[in-house]
C-alpha cells in the first residue's frame, strides 16, 4: 500500500518493497526448524536452479549484499599486487567505500572511461600498456557492470569483445550483475549468452534490486576459481547461519521467471517514464534508456520543488544530471503523478 507524504519510487530500486512471491516464500520458510549454514533444502535448490538457468555446472554462493559479493569475488581473483580494470562510474569505484581494495588487501582499481557507462577497449589497452613492469600494479581482472551504472546494457558482442581483449592479456572477467535481470530483459537473451558463453568467469548476481529484502549470489563459471571461497565468506561475516531466509526468497524469484518479469516491468516503466518526460514535460534524457534507469537534465529549482512535493531522487552527475530509477513496484499511476508534477513545474 502506497503511503502519502514522501515518495521514494524513483530514488533507487533499493527503496522498493519485497515482491509478493519473495515475501510468501520467506513466510513459508519460517515454519519449524531447518539445518543451518546453508545445509537446508532451499539453499541446495537455489544452487541447482542457477545451474539450470545458466545451463552451466557452476559454483554458487549466497552473500548478504552487493558490496560483499563484488569485493569478495575480486579478492578471490586478485592478490594485493594485482589490479582491477573498471569503468570510472562503476559501483566498485564510486559506491563501495574501498571494499574491493580492503578485501584484496591492496589491489588497485584502474579507471577507464567510455560512453554510456561502458568500458572503452582502446582506453583500457592504453592504461594496461602503462602497467608494464615491476613497479606498477599488475592488471589481472576486468570488471564490467551489467546493466551499467548509466542504465545501458552491454550486448553479447560487446562482452565477447572485452572477453577476447582480456583473454589476450590473461585477465579474468568479472561482472557486477546487481541489475543483471534488467539487462537480460533488455537484451531478450538467455543468461548464458552474456555470461560464460561470452567469456565471463565470475558473476555477482543481484536480487535485492529485483524484489528481495537481501541476498546476492556469487557465481563462479570456472569452478577452479572458487577454491576455499567458503572460508573467505565465513571470515568476512557473509556466511548466514539461517541461510534458508536468504535462499527461500531467491528460490521464489527463480521460479516461473518471477526474476525476469520483475525486470521486464521495471524496464517497461522506465521507458514509459522517459518517453513521457520528453513529450509531455519537455525534459532532456541524457543517456539511452535500455534497462530501468532514466537520467535527466534538470535545473536545481525544479528538483527542489519536486522534493517539496515529496518526490525523492538523486543528482548523479554534476552539475545537473539526475537519476530516476524504476523498480518492479513502480506503477503507471506513479508515472502519471510524477509527470504531472514535473510538467507543472517546467512550464
Amino acid at each position: 500500500m502506497k503511503q502519502h507524504g514522501e515518495r521514494h519510487e524513483f530514488a533507487s530500486d533499493n527503496t522498493a518493497a519485497i515482491c509478493p512471491e519473495a515475501m510468501k516464500a520467506l513466510e513459508n520458510a519460517n515454519v519449524n526448524g531447518a539445518p543451518s549454514y546453508g545445509e537446508d533444502r532451499w539453499t541446495a535448490r537455489v544452487c541447482d536452479r542457477i545451474r539450470e538457468l545458466f545451463e552451466a555446472d557452476c559454483d554458487v554462493y549466497l552473500v548478504f549484499n552487493g558490496t560483499a559479493a563484488n569485493a569478495l569475488a575480486l579478492a578471490q581473483l586478485c592478490q594485493s599486487f594485482q589490479s582491477v580494470v573498471c569503468h570510472e562510474y562503476s559501483h566498485i569505484q564510486t559506491d563501495e567505500c574501498g571494499a574491493p581494495e580492503f578485501f584484496t588487501k591492496g589491489s588497485k582499481l584502474l579507471l577507464i572511461g567510455g560512453a554510456n557507462g561502458k568500458i572503452d577497449i582502446g582506453e583500457a589497452e592504453a592504461v594496461i600498456a602503462r602497467q608494464n613492469e615491476l613497479h606498477s600494479h599488475k592488471p589481472y581482472v576486468i570488471s564490467i557492470t551489467q546493466s551499467t551504472e548509466l542504465g545501458t546494457a552491454y550486448t553479447r558482442d560487446e562482452i565477447a569483445a572485452i572477453s577476447e581483449f582480456a583473454r589476450g592479456r590473461r585477465l579474468f572477467l568479472h561482472m557486477d550483475g546487481a541489475r543483471f535481470a534488467n539487462a537480460v530483459a533488455a537484451l531478450n537473451c538467455p543468461p548464458k549468452a552474456i555470461t560464460w558463453e561470452a567469456g565471463v568467469h565470475v558473476l555477482c548476481l543481484g536480487g535485492t534490486k529485483n524484489g528481495l529484502a537481501a541476498g546476492e549470489l556469487v557465481i563462479f563459471f570456472k569452478k577452479e576459481l572458487s577454491s576455499e571461497f567458503d572460508y573467505r565468506l565465513k571470515q568476512a561475516g557473509q556466511l548466514g547461519s539461517k541461510m534458508r531466509f536468504l535462499a527461500a526468497p531467491w528460490l521464489a524469484l527463480l521460479t516461473d521467471d518471477v526474476w525476469l518479469r520483475n525486470a521486464q516491468h521495471a524496464n517497461r516503466i522506465a521507458h514509459q517514464l522517459a518517453n513521457r518526460l520528453q513529450t509531455e514535460a519537455k525534459i532532456d534524457i541524457v543517456f539511452p534508456v535500455e534497462a530501468n534507469a532514466v537520467f535527466v537534465r534538470m535545473n536545481d529549482q525544479i528538483m527542489r520543488d519536486l522534493h517539496l512535493r515529496g518526490w525523492r531522487f538523486y543528482k548523479f552527475i554534476e552539475p545537473d544530471v539526475y537519476r530516476l530509477m524504476c523498480s518492479w513496484s513502480v506503477t503507471d499511476q506513479d508515472i502519471s503523478d510524477f509527470i504531472s508534477d514535473v510538467a507543472t513545474l517546467n512550464h
